[in-house]
C-alpha cells in the first residue's frame, strides 16, 4: 500500500522514486490525498535530494496527464512553441509568436503571470482593455487554426497538479529546484500538444539562474526530459544582466511590441534574442532547412508587415481592439506621472542590477508579491539605456511611469541605485550564449 509519508521518506533519504510512487504523489496533488504539509515536505525533499532524468520524465508526464491534454487533428502543419524562464523587460513571446506564425508554423502559446521581479506575458496582455486571456479550449483551438497563433493563460484544467504544487513551492522556498522547474514548465507545454519546443533559458542578475553553470544545468535538464518525453526540444541560453529592450512594465512593453513589429523601434539586444529563437523554431518545425533560409523568412515577414498585421489580428480575436497596431494606447491606461530619471554623473553605464529594477516595478504596483493581487498595468520604466552607453550628468537614463509623484521619486532613486556608471567603459557581453539540443 502506498502512503504519502513513505513516499516522502524515500525521497528525503535520497532514494529514487518509482513511476507508481510519482503517479500517486501527482494524483494526490489533485485529489488532496497529499495535504499541504505533505506536498510541501515532498517539494523540499526533491529540492534537497534532486531527481534523476527518468524520475523527472515520469513526474512531468504524470503532471501533464493530470488534466486536459490538447491535440490538433484538424491542423496540418507543425505545432511549435517557446517558453522563457523569465526576466525583466522580456516581451519576446509577442514578436516571436507573430513572426513564426506568419512564416507558416502553428503557435498555441500558453503563457504565465509574473511573480516576484519577473514580468508575466499574461499580465502584459491584460493591459489591453477587453483582452480575454482565458477563452474556452474550443475557442483557443479555433483561433490557432484560423490565425496560426493565439496567446492565452493556463486554464484550471491544464496540468492542475502543477498549478497546486507551484503555489506550495512559492511559499515553501522550493521554487529554485531544477527537477521541479523542469517538470512545471514541460507539463504545461506538453499538455498543449506540441510537435517541437524551443526554450529561452535566461542567465544573469535578472534571471532565476544567476550563473552560467546553473543555466546550463537547467537547459540540459529541460532538453533531456522533453526529448525523453517525445517532444524534440532545444534550449538557447540568453543574457539577463540588463533590462531586455527599452521598457519594463506591462502596458509599456505592449507599446514597445507594436513599435518593434511596425519597425519604428527594434532595440538591438531584444532583436538578437527574437531572431535567435525564431530561427530555432522555424528550423525545428521544418519551415526552414537552415539558418540562412530562416533569417530570410524572418526578415521577410517583418519587412512586409505580415507579422505586425497578424499580431493585430491576435489581439482582436481575443477581445482587444481592431486598431491596436495603429493606436495601442487607445485602450491601455497611461500612468498619471511620468518622470525623467537623470544621470547623476558623467561616464559609461557599465552595470545594471536587473532584479532590483524588476522589484522597483513591483514597488510601483506593476507586479505581485503574492498570487491573486491586482496590479497597475500602466507603471514601469521606458527609454531604458543599455549597458555601454556614454552619458553626461543631467542626461535622461530612463523614464519612470507611476501612479503618483512620491512613488515616481522612490522608483527613480531605486533605478539609479541599480545602475553602475564609471569613467571606463566595459566590453559588451554576448546576448546569446549557447544552444543545447541534446
Amino acid at each position: 500500500m502506498l502512503l504519502p509519508q513513505e513516499i516522502i521518506r524515500t525521497k528525503r533519504d535520497g532514494g529514487s522514486l518509482t513511476q507508481e510512487q510519482i503517479q500517486y504523489f501527482v494524483d494526490g496533488l489533485v485529489t488532496l490525498n497529499f495535504n499541504d504539509a505533505q506536498a510541501g515536505s515532498m517539494a523540499m525533499a526533491i529540492y534537497q535530494k534532486g531527481m534523476n532524468t527518468q524520475e523527472i520524465i515520469d513526474f512531468t508526464m504524470a503532471m501533464k496527464n493530470s488534466g486536459d491534454v490538447i491535440s490538433w487533428p484538424e491542423i496540418d502543419g507543425p505545432i511549435v512553441d517557446k517558453h522563457s524562464t523569465g526576466g525583466v523587460g522580456d516581451k519576446v513571446s509577442f514578436m516571436l509568436a507573430a513572426i513564426v506564425a506568419a512564416c507558416g508554423a502553428y503557435v498555441p502559446m500558453i503563457a504565465g503571470r509574473g511573480l516576484g521581479h519577473t514580468g508575466g506575458t499574461v499580465d502584459k496582455l491584460e493591459s489591453i482593455q477587453g483582452f480575454n486571456v482565458q477563452p474556452s479550449t474550443s475557442e483557443f483551438k479555433r483561433i490557432v487554426k484560423d490565425l496560426g497563433v493565439a496567446i492565452i493563460s493556463q486554464t484550471d484544467n491544464l496540468a492542475p497538479s502543477d498549478k497546486r504544487l507551484y503555489g506550495i513551492r512559492d511559499i515553501t522556498a522550493t521554487v529554485e529546484s531544477i527537477p521541479l522547474i523542469t517538470a512545471s514548465i514541460l507539463s504545461k507545454k506538453l499538455a498543449a500538444g506540441l510537435d517541437t519546443l524551443v526554450m529561452d533559458v535566461k542567465v544573469g542578475n535578472g534571471a532565476m539562474m544567476s550563473n552560467i553553470d546553473d543555466a546550463k544545468a537547467l537547459a540540459q535538464s529541460i532538453v533531456n526530459v522533453a526529448n525523453g518525453a517525445g517532444v524534440p526540444t532545444q534550449a538557447i541560453i540568453t543574457d539577463m544582466n540588463q533590462v531586455l529592450g527599452a521598457t519594463a512594465g506591462n502596458a509599456l512593453e505592449m507599446a514597445e511590441t507594436v513599435k518593434y513589429l511596425n519597425g519604428t523601434l527594434r532595440e538591438p539586444r531584444l532583436h538578437a534574442v527574437v531572431v535567435a529563437l525564431a530561427k530555432a523554431m522555424l528550423i525545428s518545425s521544418k519551415i526552414a532547412e537552415n539558418e540562412e533560409v530562416a533569417l530570410k523568412k524572418i526578415n521577410g515577414v517583418l519587412a512586409s508587415g505580415e507579422a505586425a498585421e497578424l499580431f493585430g489580428k491576435i489581439i482582436h480575436a481575443l477581445g482587444g481592439p481592431s486598431d491596436f497596431m495603429e493606436d495601442p494606447w487607445r485602450l491601455m491606461e497611461r500612468a498619471e506621472v511620468i518622470l525623467d530619471i537623470i544621470a547623476p554623473t558623467h561616464g559609461y553605464i557599465v552595470g545594471m542590477q536587473t532584479r532590483d529594477i524588476g522589484m522597483a516595478v513591483v514597488g510601483l504596483k506593476g507586479g505581485r508579491t503574492a498570487n491573486g493581487q491586482q496590479i497597475d498595468h500602466s507603471v514601469g520604466f521606458d527609454r531604458v539605456l543599455p549597458i555601454g552607453t556614454l552619458v553626461n550628468r543631467g542626461d535622461v537614463v530612463a523614464r519612470v511611469h507611476a501612479r503618483d509623484k512620491d512613488s515616481a521619486l522612490q522608483a527613480s532613486k531605486q533605478y539609479l541605485a541599480a545602475l553602475a556608471i564609471t569613467e571606463k567603459s566595459v566590453e559588451s557581453q554576448p546576448v546569446v550564449y549557447q544552444t543545447i539540443s541534446a
